[in-house]
């Protein structure tokens, strides 16, 4: 089979390492070397660009495309899986090669990916995110209709479970629909407009039970958590992951450090809601309130876990915010504190060892598979990455180019 090097630009591997002049080489969908001088029967030319490993964002729904509650309401319902196909090409192109979407695929958005049907990054899905009654999920309104963000469907069961044994039988319901990870919201939330996000919500014996399904599974939990408490409680039931943390306090901090629990910050997400707000999006007004209640504590809620050594994933929350856009959660980590190649470390090979996939995922690194982003200038400049992904490669397959996903059998110009 064809041997490519990638060469003439610095390689940035994924691993936490600062970028340095390097070639890589890529044979039979796998990295085979990396090195200086190296030769093959093909090359990239990498010149003025940084070589990085397949990114990730840990944090997506593919199924949502904004959160203006009058367009969510005048939208046919098939029209979202052709908006989702829309989603994750634009996902690809940015050189995000994996995903763990959050809520709202289901199987057949993900086997649609898996065999080709639709362009887009590898999928981790949840399907649909487990609340309590009156919780971040419950879209019931005081006018007395329930709207949910995201309702139920053959795919997707209903979520809104109380008590053990509600909880065991709908993780198990969630697993038989094809979920590779649970989730569940611990706190409220900012999107749902009866609830406070400062809030725990679910009790521990309602918690002990998913994660002893999940175990049992083979899978991991990722938490919706917000509040210190409701943090604190998921952590403590052995989740893997908390999703946007927005009100951390010390003993949480120590808490995840303690268990080895990753955050997963997304930054955008209220910076998103604000933006549609201000755009003319149709939002309860407690929404936007809460919104812009949370942006300056999240900032320095995520700043002092960065302090303290958190570990750190990237993820966006895109559909609150637009798709396509994923990489500028990066300039925001930075902006709490994470070096260049921390960044580039939560969206490489931090992110691959939350989701369980960094044997074959998350660095360029001998015996990995060839997800490779070339990407225009200096990996340490964080500014404008949108518009900056060269090329994308997947299995040392070209997948997209100059921002676009490239079409099978075409070959776009250098």
């Amino acid at each position: 089979m064809t041997r490519r090097v990638f060469t003439g630009g610095q390689v940035l591997d994924g691993t936490g390492s600062p970028a340095g002049a390097a070639d890589v080489a890529v044979q039979d969908g796998r990295v085979v070397e990396v090195g200086i001088g190296l030769d093959g029967d093909e090359v990239v030319d990498c010149t003025g660009a940084t070589v990085l490993p397949g990114l990730f964002d840990c944090h997506v729904h593919v199924m949502i495309s904004g959160v203006d509650t009058l367009r969510h309401l005048q939208t046919p319902f098939s029209y979202g899986f052709f908006e989702a196909a829309q989603n994750l090409r634009r996902t690809l192109a940015q050189g995000i090669t994996s995903v763990r979407d959050a809520g709202g695929a289901d199987l057949g958005v993900a086997e649609a990916v898996r065999r080709g049907i639709t362009a887009g990054p590898r999928l981790q899905i949840a399907i649909s995110m487990l609340s309590q009654t009156g919780g971040h999920g419950d879209g019931w309104h005081v006018c007395g209709a329930e709207l949910p963000l995201l309702g139920p469907h053959p795919g997707r069961p209903r979520t809104i479970v109380d008590g053990p044994d509600e909880m065991r039988r709908t993780v198990r319901e969630l697993l038989r629909a094809g979920a590779d990870v649970l989730k569940v919201a611990t706190s409220g939330g900012v999107l749902s407009a009866r609830d406070d996000p400062r809030h725990p919500h679910f009790r521990p014996a309602e918690l002990a039970v998913l994660v002893e399904e999940a175990d049992a599974a083979g899978v991991a939990v990722m938490a919706h958590a917000q509040g210190a408490e409701g943090i604190k409680a998921a952590v403590r039931a052995g989740i893997r992951s908390i999703e946007h943390g927005i009100y951390l306090d010390d003993e949480a901090i120590d808490l995840m450090l303690d268990r080895g629990t990753w955050l997963v910050p997304t930054l955008a997400a209220p910076r998103a809601v604000l933006a549609a707000a201000d755009a003319g999006a149709a939002l309860p007004d407690a929404v936007v309130a809460k919104a812009r209640a949370v942006q300056a504590v999240h900032d320095e809620s995520v700043r002092r876990a960065v302090d303290a050594g958190v570990r750190i994933a990237m993820g966006t929350d895109s559909g609150v915010g637009p798709h396509g856009d994923n990489l500028s959660e990066l300039g925001l980590m930075a902006g709490c504190g994470l070096t260049p190649e921390q960044a580039w470390h939560a969206t490489t090979l931090s992110a691959a060892r939350l989701l369980g996939v960094a044997d074959t995922l998350g660095s360029l690194e001998p015996g990995k598979r060839a997800d490779v982003v070339v990407l225009d200038g200096d990996a340490r400049d964080l500014t404008g990455l949108t518009g900056r992904v060269r090329e994308v490669w997947r299995d040392g397959v070209l997948v997209a180019a100059g921002g676009a996903v490239v079409e099978p059998g075409t070959i776009p110009p250098r």
